[in-house]
């Protein structure tokens, strides 16, 4: 699939922003300069006609992301989450991608469950409505439990939608072949990775069995954090095209109106998602990775409520700590060690000097703290150090994408319900938290007590593997006419020293 044919794809792409009306649009809102304006309009006008045409009811922009496929919606939906950097416009004409897409009929929905489910629609529901949410995947309908009367929410993915994201997603793959073999500079940003991973979220995405698991190991997970709330999945009306979860009644995350009328605090939902965004990113190492305002309703007791589970977040504690290090160092202006922990992780080249990448860093931090808090961009400080690291040779990390992504776009929806409020201060207890937990002297005696019950496992394989070293060392020595010392000798002192370790650490334990 990923041939020269996709050159079409890509050249509909421009034509596509070209005839919808919606290439000036996305120029306007990223400001951008004269000379990139006239190649955009030079390429794309000649072939308008290639261009999809769109619905012509919508706004340019939202038009065009629409007819070009659910990759191009994805994209859409993350940066109506960004009205400092596309615009209030703009990221209102966008937000509509998030759940406000034309939807299937019913009918179609129905026989997907009673395929996938194997019994007829109404013997498992009394009712089933019309669809009420219809995103770039899935939608969603109302329904009653015909056992209980109980409402539940039903998701279905879109027919078909497994070959329409195929083609998206080869013509990604094309393109970063394009920027592998044709721009040699911008190799450190590992396109092909990038492209991989954006892969692999998108089919887990396509799987809703696989959803299902994600939403009941993220409820596990945070069933202990006040004023945030998911609604169960129902295992037993699940299957890999169809979810079920209990109904969740709230006002849409996204609809500031409807929530000052319900008189709830938006600036206190605003560091409440932040707040939770970070806790689960650092605490659990699972989080949330779409978290935009078409995934978040506010229940009438305040909590907020998550739902749509197809892309998560994971990251191991190593790099957890290594992120967390950076995110505080820059809260506490300490650039001497977020260039270090860049070093120590290995981010940055080591024949690169740290004084030099610190003051880099110094220049991206302090221009950013002098703002006011209304200023204030995680979106800016990533975009800056991007800048940065690339002078200093660090290659994109496709681990930390999803994270700094999710940043980003809950930065977004934080700015949205209060266009004041100071990221940093929100942050700091959070990171700092994590950071005392992580890393001080109660962190370093449970990571040696983790160390101790993974060697201790090997406890009943230390005397063979003692014993086979020996017979290996003498049949080397034998065979070795100048009697040099083995590199099995080492290795042996390896062995005997981890076994005495374990037996200490065991002890301390």
């Amino acid at each position: 699939m990923r041939g020269p044919h996709n050159i079409i794809r890509l050249i509909r792409t421009g034509a596509t922003l070209e005839r919808t009306g919606a290439m000036n649009v996305v120029l306007d809102a990223f400001e951008a300069p004269r000379a990139l304006r006239f190649l955009a309009h030079a390429l794309g006008k000649p072939f308008q006609w290639l261009g999809y045409k769109g619905d012509p009811d919508m706004p340019p922009a939202t038009r065009a992301l629409t007819a070009m496929g659910p990759a191009y919606i994805k994209f859409g939906q993350v940066l109506s989450t960004r009205p400092d950097v596309v615009g209030d416009e703009l990221a209102e004409q966008l937000r509509v991608l998030q759940d406000k897409l034309p939807p299937f009929p019913r009918t179609e929905a129905m026989k997907e469950v009673e395929k996938e489910l194997g019994r007829p629609v109404d013997t498992l529901f009394s009712e089933f409505s019309e669809p009420i949410a219809a995103a770039s995947i899935a939608q969603v309908h109302k329904a009653k439990l015909a056992a209980t009367g109980e409402e539940v929410a039903v998701k279905v993915l879109r027919p078909g939608i497994e070959r329409a994201f195929r083609k998206d997603v080869d013509a990604f793959y094309f393109a970063a072949r394009i920027v592998d073999l044709f721009a040699p500079g911008a190799r450190r940003l590992r396109p092909m990775d990038v492209i991989e991973h954006f892969d692999g979220v998108v089919r887990g995405e396509l799987d809703l069995r696989l959803e299902s698991a994600a939403a009941s190991e993220y409820a596990d997970n945070t069933k202990g954090d006040e004023g945030f709330w998911l609604p169960p999945v129902r295992w037993s009306l699940s299957a890999r095209r169809v979810m079920t979860l209990s109904w969740a009644d709230g006002i849409p995350l996204g609809d500031n109106d409807a929530l000052d009328a319900a008189n709830h605090n938006r600036r206190d939902l605003g560091e409440r998602v932040l707040r939770m965004f970070l806790l689960h990113a650092l605490r659990d190492g699972f989080f949330h990775a779409d978290m935009h305002q078409g995934n978040l309703k506010v229940a009438a007791n305040g909590d907020i409520i998550a739902y749509d589970f197809g892309i998560m977040g994971h990251i191991d504690e190593y790099t957890r700590r290594v992120y967390a290090e950076i995110l505080f160092g820059f809260i506490r202006r300490d650039y001497k060690r977020v260039a270090e922990v860049h070093f120590e992780a290995g981010y940055v080249p080591a024949d690169r000097d740290v004084d030099e990448f610190a003051r880099a860093l110094r220049a991206v931090g302090e221009p950013i703290f002098g703002m006011d808090a209304s200023h204030i961009s995680m979106g800016r400080l990533l975009n800056y150090l991007f800048e940065v690291t690339e002078r200093f040779g660090m290659e994109t990390r496709t681990e930390l994408i999803l994270l700094q992504r999710t940043m980003v776009v809950v930065e977004g929806v934080a700015r949205s319900l209060d266009p004041h409020i100071n990221i940093w201060e929100v942050a700091h207890p959070v990171v700092e938290d994590y950071i005392k937990g992580s890393i001080g002297p109660r962190a370093i005696m449970r990571d040696l007590g983790n160390t101790a019950r993974v060697l201790a496992r090997f406890g009943p394989r230390l005397p063979a593997l003692v014993e086979n070293a020996l017979i290996a060392q003498s049949q080397t020595e034998e065979s070795t006419a100048s009697g040099k010392t083995s590199w099995l000798l080492p290795a042996l002192a390896g062995v005997l020293a981890g076994a005495i370790l374990t037996l200490l650490l065991i002890t301390l334990i």
